[in-house]
């Protein structure tokens, strides 16, 4: 399915504009509606907020940027994948280093529009721990969480 080799490296801000043009095409395309930010600012907040809380590794191929997950031991804030690359398990492959690194248990929000967000994240294991939560958006979002069946193992 893959003819290129996909890598997953650290975050590095070299690739800034790549993955927040990425992440801001992909994530209109699953809410239906412009990023409030404007592209700076988003950029801003990739390489000074998000990094202070969050590891974030990329997804490449061929040196382009195909996904990014911002992630801790315990929440997954950021997963996102090119609108071109998605379904072929670029989201699996980062859902599951940060699952690998997490403490057993990860939660998440989801807008409740992104009926294929919901579907990917039930489908490896999450569940719907509670819902309607306030956002920047003023949409109606979901959380969800995981918990390892297995210490340290990956459940898909």
């Amino acid at each position: 399915m893959l003819h290129h080799k996909l890598k997953t490296i650290p975050y590095n801000p070299k690739y800034a504009v790549q993955t927040v043009d990425m992440w801001r095409k992909s994530k209109e395309q699953a809410i239906g509606q412009k990023e409030i930010h404007d592209f700076e600012r988003h950029v801003y907040f990739l390489n000074h907020i998000l990094t202070e809380q969050f590891q974030i590794e990329l997804a490449l191929m061929d040196e382009e940027v195909v996904g990014i997950i911002a992630y801790n031991d315990r929440e997954i804030s950021q997963l996102y994948i090119h609108i071109e690359y998605q379904g072929i398990g670029i989201g699996r492959a980062l859902l599951d280093k940060a699952k690998v690194k997490s403490s057993g248990k990860l939660t998440l929000y989801t807008f409740e529009v992104n009926k294929n967000a919901q579907q990917f994240y039930e489908k490896h294991g999450f569940e719907v721990i509670s819902r309607g939560h306030e956002n920047e958006e003023n949409l109606p979002d979901i959380q969800y969480e995981w918990v390892s069946k297995i210490n340290g193992d990956i459940q898909t």
